[in-house]
């Protein structure tokens, strides 16, 4: 797994973290307890800190980078597959959509769902709460129980799915 020291700054990441070999950890990173980064995912903290929370999941080809900002990914995010956060903070248990992208500066509030293909434009409040969709992104709704059990799922498969990949994942 490459985790990469870059100038000094070298990433903090827990022992019980699956990372992908095909993964980049770079610089000034912190991943808690619990967390999996997946195939050809990208976490460069170079110029700013980039924080991935308790149990989040970050899937194969998202990127975080934050530019003049620090990236923060709450507890118990998902992050879908080729999604990307620049330098914004994503609060606890929300749900990013595949290929969905949170520009710099903006806020996703717990517990909301940003739909695939989505685009949170820089500066952005989302409310906790929020079912979010559209390039740019609006707030089309407010999660509702269906949406809540979806987000609960998401971060407890990838949760035993880590593990799996931890302790059964061999290279041949």
């Amino acid at each position: 797994m490459p985790i990469a020291e870059l100038n000094g700054k070298r990433p903090a990441v827990h022992n019980s973290t699956f990372v992908a070999p095909t993964a980049w950890v770079i610089g000034d990173v912190r991943i808690e307890a619990g967390v999996s980064i997946w195939f050809n995912a990208v976490l460069r903290g170079e110029w700013a800190s980039i924080l991935v929370g308790e149990d989040s999941n970050v899937q194969d080809c998202a990127v975080i980078h934050p530019d003049r900002r620090s990236a923060i990914i709450g507890k118990r995010v998902t992050m879908g597959h080729g999604s990307i956060v620049e330098g914004a903070i994503v609060e606890d248990e929300v749900m990013l959509g595949i290929r969905s992208t949170i520009l710099e500066g903006a806020r996703v509030g717990r517990g909301s769902v940003i739909a695939a293909g989505s685009l949170v434009p820089s500066k952005m409040e989302i409310p906790p709460g929020s079912f979010v969709a559209g390039s740019p992104a609006k707030v089309v709704g407010r999660v509702k129980a269906g949406l809540v059990k979806l987000i609960h799922e998401g971060w407890r498969g990838y949760s035993k799915l880590k593990e799996d990949y931890r302790t059964g994942l061999r290279t041949i």
